[in-house]
C-alpha cells in the first residue's frame, strides 16, 4: 500500500479509523497490594492510595507474558474496529519501555504475530510520552506518502520493572497494551502535533540499569522523585497543551476530550483547571489501570470509544509526559 512521492494528494491526512486495546486479566487492587507490602514490612494502605493518585487497581500480567503479547491483541482489536486486516499495514510502530528483549523490536515480534512482512517496523522510547510520539511519527509519514495504513500501539509490562521494597512507586504503574489504526485521508484528522524533552531532568524519573557481558549493571528498577515529576509535568502539560492549539488554530474550549496520560489523578485535573476545562470532559481510567506507560493514552481512548464516550466528529486533546524528559501533545478531530 505504499503511496509514491509524486503521486501524494494535494491535502494529504492522517486520521484514526480504529481503537484497540488489552489488559491482563489479574486485577490487583490497592488491598491486595497493601497486603503483599505489609509482607515486606511496608505500610500502605487504599485511602493513602487513592488520596495521592486515584489509583484503585492496576493489572498485572503472568510471567509468560510478555509487551508483545499484549501489544498484537491490541493491534487485533484495532484492525477489526477499522474494517483492516494485517496485509492492509504498511507501518507498524511500538511505543514501549519494557521490550521482550534487547532486541530485535517489539515491533517485528508483533509483526510477525500478525503474519505481516516486508512493511517498516520498530520501537520508540518516549516512556510515558510514548504513544503521542508515535503517533506524531505516523502522521508525518502518512503525510508524506511514506505509509497509508498505519499500526500505532503502546504496550508495557512495567510490573517487571517495579521496586515492591519502594511503596512510593510500585502502587503507581500497570501493564496492558493499547493501539490505533491511522489512515490516510482528505479529511483533517491529527491537526497538529508538538513534541519536546530535555534530557537535564533525566535523573527524576529513570530505570538506571543496563546489560553487559551477560550481567545487569546499574539497578534495572524504577526510581521516581515524586515531587520533581509532579511540578515539571503539570507546566510542560500545560505548555504544550496551548501550543498544539496555536499550532492547530484552535482554543481550549473547541476541545470536547481531554485524553492525558494516566499518571495520576492530580496532575490530569490540574492540567483541565489551566486549560479551564471542566472535569466531565477529562478520560480518567487511571482508576482502574493505575499508570501504563505508553499504553496509558491509546487505553484511555479505547475505553472512551467502546463506552460511548467519545463520538465521531469530536475534537480530542492528547498528551503525555514521561522519564527523558519527554512530553508532547497531539490534537485532533476523531
Amino acid at each position: 500500500m505504499n503511496a509514491s512521492v509524486d503521486r501524494i494528494p494535494p491535502h494529504r491526512y492522517a486520521r484514526i479509523t480504529g481503537t484497540g486495546s488489552m489488559l491482563p486479566p489479574k486485577r490487583v487492587s490497592n488491598v491486595e497490594l497493601a497486603a503483599q507490602l505489609a509482607a515486606r514490612g511496608l505500610e500502605t494502605s487504599d485511602e493513602w492510595i487513592v488520596e495521592r493518585t486515584g489509583i484503585r487497581a492496576r493489572r498485572f500480567a503472568e510471567a509468560d507474558v510478555n509487551a508483545s503479547d499484549l501489544g498484537v491483541e491490541a493491534a487485533r482489536h484495532a484492525l477489526e474496529s477499522a474494517g483492516r486486516v494485517p496485509d492492509d499495514v504498511d507501518l507498524i510502530i511500538v511505543a514501549t519501555s519494557t521490550p521482550d528483549m534487547v532486541f530485535p523490536s517489539t515491533a517485528t515480534i508483533i509483526q510477525r504475530k500478525l503474519g505481516i512482512q516486508g512493511c517498516p517496523a520498530f520501537d520508540l522510547q518516549a516512556v510515558c510520552s510514548g504513544f503521542v510520539y508515535g503517533l506524531s511519527v505516523a502522521d508525518a509519514m502518512i503525510r508524506s506518502g511514506a505509509a497509508s495504513c498505519a499500526l500505532v500501539i503502546g504496550a508495557e509490562v512495567f510490573s517487571r520493572i517495579l521496586d515492591f521494597n519502594d511503596r512510593t512507586t510500585c502502587v503507581l504503574f500497570g501493564d496492558g497494551a493499547g493501539a490505533v489504526v491511522l489512515e490516510a485521508s482528505a479529511e483533517p484528522g491529527i491537526l497538529a502535533t508538538r513534541l519536546h524533552a530535555d534530557g537535564q531532568h533525566m535523573d527524576i524519573l529513570c530505570t538506571p540499569g543496563t546489560v553487559s557481558g551477560g550481567q545487569v549493571l546499574g539497578d534495572p528498577l524504577l526510581k521516581m522523585d515524586g515531587q520533581a515529576v509532579f511540578k515539571l509535568a503539570v507546566k510542560v502539560l500545560d505548555e504544550v497543551a496551548r501550543e498544539v492549539l496555536e499550532a492547530a488554530g484552535r482554543r481550549a474550549e473547541d476541545i470536547d476530550w481531554l485524553i492525558p496520560h494516566q499518571a495520576n489523578i492530580r496532575i490530569m485535573q490540574g492540567t483541565a483547571r489551566k486549560l479551564k476545562l471542566p472535569s466531565e470532559r477529562v478520560v480518567v481510567t487511571v482508576d482502574e489501570h493505575g499508570n501504563t506507560s505508553a499504553a496509558s493514552i491509546p487505553l484511555a481512548l479505547d475505553h472512551a470509544v467502546r463506552s460511548g464516550q467519545v463520538q465521531r466528529g469530536q475534537t480530542l486533546m492528547l498528551e503525555g509526559v514521561g522519564g527523558g524528559f519527554t512530553w508532547g501533545a497531539v490534537l485532533l478531530d476523531f
